[in-house]
């Protein structure tokens, strides 16, 4: 960025803070030229302690904030999205938009997968449910690039100053990120514990209790020295490109992943989602590799599975859209390390405003809590030896017209220093066998194994 550029931008800014009427000013220009990896690498230097990242599984819209000028945050189970909802009204009537966005900047955040379940410190800074607006924010959609940035008219303190160091720095030479640190130790999580909460869960189906639970297990890695998240991330978009890439960081905890489960898009009065259950590994070379696709597409089990997706998001999408488009029969979607079966849902004339009423609607699906949904949560809650966190919960964004695009995060990992924790969980119906369900959690964690550099088939 030119020296031009960054006076003419700080000018603004000190001209509409001057004159607004309100307690934020955002003003929003086309950049060109920055990587998105490189301007989420910015954040720490610049004295920023919240970032996040988000992009698409097209690559079409890469979201980059840096620190958080406001933020919504709440801990009440019984409330959480109506408080959120709430705060996101606030904002945008807070909002005085100027310059190429005609709009209130964006919000981003995530909600965790259980708020009635007691929290532990490991997710400190990741309550029952968070959004945040950037300082900084870079956004790359459909091949325009535009940085916006938001301030406080009424204390020209520390987020002018990180600014103003941050439109200093980004017209230097970016750095690359630091090299994945030396692999320490692996320590498995209660594995045996695990597999007994299986073996409950399956005869509880067996005796009709419920249909579909799902189950998630961690995996601990030791590291030499701290894991640079914005590495974590460069491979992440070089080993995954069909997946929603996403990173929230919060006071040096990073929670990283590579989702290829989209929860909701609402994009005006369309509503979208992905019903995606029943899963198997690559195969080693092609032929084994559509042997093992055509299993997945007959196999009742994993059929099963994916039908109860099917019809739960079939039924919320016919109660709010005039009519609601799906295949008849699973495809196949491929990734790196695994397949999925995959159904696309379309809804349109969708009459809710905000995508977060979608996201509340449809959280958890029977691909992350089971089904009936009521009774798969006290199963897991009973059974399941970890706390989930924001693992396997809605994360994502919506804008100031209630539009956005939200991910179920799993295949992630939670950053804290040295350590790694990583989370794979799946889905236990009546003819699941514990040890293959162990196995498949193992293929789930290779995305995120290999991009902390424990893996190199990546």
């Amino acid at each position: 960025m030119a020296i031009g550029f960054r006076h003419h931008l700080q000018q603004q800014l000190h001209r509409l803070a001057v004159n607004a009427g309100r307690p934020f000013v955002s003003w929003t220009e086309p950049w060109e030229g920055v990587d998105p990896v490189s301007f989420f690498m910015q954040g720490p230097s610049c004295g920023f302690r919240e970032r996040f990242f988000w992009a698409d599984r097209t690559g079409g819209t890469i979201l980059v904030g840096l620190g958080s000028v406001y933020a919504i945050e709440t801990e009440k189970a019984d409330s959480r999205f109506d408080d959120v909802e709430a705060g996101r009204r606030r904002w945008e009537k807070e909002m005085e938009p100027y310059g190429a966005a005609d709009a209130p900047p964006l919000l981003f955040g995530g909600f965790s997968f259980d708020p009635y379940r007691p929290g532990t410190d490991m997710w400190r800074g990741f309550p029952a449910g968070k959004l945040v607006a950037p300082a900084a924010l870079l956004a790359v959609r459909n091949g325009k690039t535009t940085l916006t940035v938001t301030v406080p008219t009424d204390k020209r303190g520390r987020d002018w100053e990180r600014v103003g160091r941050l439109l200093e720095r980004i017209s230097d030479p970016m750095a690359a990120p630091k090299r994945l640190p030396r692999l320490v130790s692996d320590e498995e999580e209660e594995k045996e514990r695990w597999l007994a909460a299986v073996r409950e869960a399956i005869a509880s189906i067996r005796a009709g209790a419920l249909d579909k639970v799902v189950l998630a297990r961690a995996r601990r890695l030791a590291f030499a020295k701290t894991v640079d998240a914005a590495a974590v991330l460069q491979r992440l978009r070089e080993q995954q490109p069909f997946a929603y890439i996403f990173a929230f960081e919060q006071d040096g905890r990073c929670f990283i992943g590579a989702s290829p489960e989209q929860l909701v898009q609402k994009e005006g009065k369309t509503c979208r989602s992905v019903c995606l259950a029943g899963s198997v590994r690559r195969g080693a070379a092609m032929e084994e590799d559509e042997r093992l696709g055509a299993w997945l597409q007959a196999d009742r089990k994993n059929n099963e599975e994916h039908q109860f997706v099917v019809q739960m998001i079939g039924r919320l999408f016919s109660s709010v859209c005039e009519t609601v488009e799906m295949p008849p029969a699973p495809q196949l979607l491929k990734l790196p390390h695994i397949q999925h079966l995959c159904t696309p849902v379309v809804g349109r004339g969708c009459r809710e405003r905000s995508v977060l009423r979608l996201v509340e609607m449809m959280h958890p699906t029977p691909a992350l809590g089971g089904t009936p949904r009521d009774r798969a949560l006290e199963v897991i809650r009973a059974l399941e030896p970890l706390d989930r966190g924001w693992y396997a919960a809605p994360i994502g964004w919506v804008d100031g017209d209630g539009n956005g695009e939200w991910a179920v995060a799993i295949r992630s990992a939670l950053l804290a220093g040295k350590e790694a924790m990583l989370f794979a969980g799946c889905g236990i119906v009546a003819d699941s066998d514990p040890d293959s369900e162990y196995e498949e959690t193992n293929v789930k964690m290779a995305p995120m194994l290999s991009a902390l550099g424990v893996m190199n088939d990546g």
